[in-house]
């Protein structure tokens, strides 16, 4: 499975579907919808809501999250918005503010 990477300095706008993973070191404005895992990199900023099979985060993401699987805020990630998943993890150091709904 290929992966879509929106490399650091750079800005999307708008509402990106697909199937792939997407890497995202940039910041992305709109919706966010794959089947495949999300993984919002440290420095990487998501003022979106964000659909995929999972949801990693190390970076900041404002807006609803929803995981076929799971979501996990890693250390220093920061999620500002509500979650629907089975799964949640938020690690030491994490920030999260919202309601979750793990009924998926």
């Amino acid at each position: 499975m290929a992966s879509t990477v929106i490399g650091e300095g750079l800005t999307i706008e708008g509402e990106i579907t697909g199937e792939e993973e997407f890497v995202i070191h940039g910041t992305v404005r709109g919706t966010l919808s794959t089947s495949g895992p999300v993984q919002v990199s440290q420095g990487g900023v998501v003022e979106a809501d964000v659909s995929g099979s999972s949801l990693t985060i190390a970076g900041q993401v404002t807006g609803n999250a929803t995981a076929q699987d799971r979501v996990d805020i890693q250390s220093g990630g920061r999620l500002l918005g509500d979650v629907k998943a089975s799964r949640l993890t938020i690690a030491d150091g994490a920030s999260f503010k919202g309601s979750v709904d793990m009924d998926v």
